[in-house]
């Protein structure tokens, strides 16, 4: 299946270093080789790349790991198809826009026998379930909050309720994000790290890559990192628990007592 990569953070961050050895899984150190896309908030603007190629051969993936965009909440894919063929518009994240906000979803799993009327406001353009699902979300939380964008709380309810539903279909593990809240699902694989003061060095698993973060950011810093699977070699990261849905706020998971 696909892979996930997420950062959420208190100040811009580039993503270099995790992105480096992200994209080495599609096709050199993993078969992860059907398509790319990464997509970085600035402000309310959204600035995504995709390249249906494999991100170890894609000229775009080599301009976005030699660019350091700075970004609070970025979303990346690599993608190994299992629903739609091999085609820029099957390639994750997605975008819609949802109350004056761009939202960005990517997807890693397979949806068995998923199928929406299309008859919502959101339209799916490739074949993906991927992309069918998050039309589904989106349309979902437009119904439910009529009003506009409700309070966090109330959103993850809905969120929570929808997405329990959808992993009842099948592999499910998904990153949302719409530059002010940052969403990750763990339907059986996900885990994060959540980088601060005092940093130290981190050693990438997919390439032979050092980096002293401490030389790169102030005691204030604060930058988490989603995977599916680990990233480094020797820092300790947390699993996330299959059905947990956790948001990610300057650069912390929340902890959130709907009871």
């Amino acid at each position: 299946m696909c892979q996930l990569l997420g950062m959420n953070c208190n100040v811009p961050t580039d993503i270099c270093f995790s992105f480096e050895g992200f994209s080495a899984r599609g096709g050199k150190t993993d078969d992860h080789h059907d398509g790319w896309g990464i997509a970085f908030f600035e402000g309310l603007g959204c600035r995504i790349f995709l390249d249906a190629k494999s991100s170890v051969i894609s000229p775009v993936a080599d301009l976005v790991r030699r660019y350091p965009i700075h970004s609070t909440h970025v979303v990346a894919h690599i993608r190994k198809a299992t629903q739609g063929e091999i085609a820029l518009e099957n390639c994750h994240p997605f975008q819609r826009e949802l109350w004056g906000r761009y939202w960005v979803f990517a997807h890693n799993g397979n949806l068995i026998d998923f199928h929406t009327d299309g008859a919502g406001f959101y339209q799916a353009v490739g074949k993906t379930d991927s992309e069918k699902a998050f039309c589904l979300i989106l349309e979902t939380l437009r119904q439910h909050f009529p009003q506009g964008n409700p309070p966090l709380k109330e959103l993850y309810a809905v969120l929570k309720e929808m997405t329990e539903t959808l992993a009842q279909k099948g592999v499910f593990n998904y990153l949302l994000s719409n530059g002010e809240h940052f969403f990750a699902y763990c339907s059986t694989q996900l885990h994060y790290i959540v980088r601060e003061a005092p940093f130290a060095a981190a050693h990438s698993i997919d390439q032979d890559l050092t980096v002293d973060f401490q030389a790169l950011t102030t005691p204030s810093d604060r930058v988490a990192i989603i995977a599916t699977t680990p990233l480094t070699d020797n820092e300790v990261w947390t699993q996330i628990q299959p059905g947990e849905l956790l948001v990610f706020q300057d650069g912390l998971p929340l902890n959130f007592d709907l009871g």
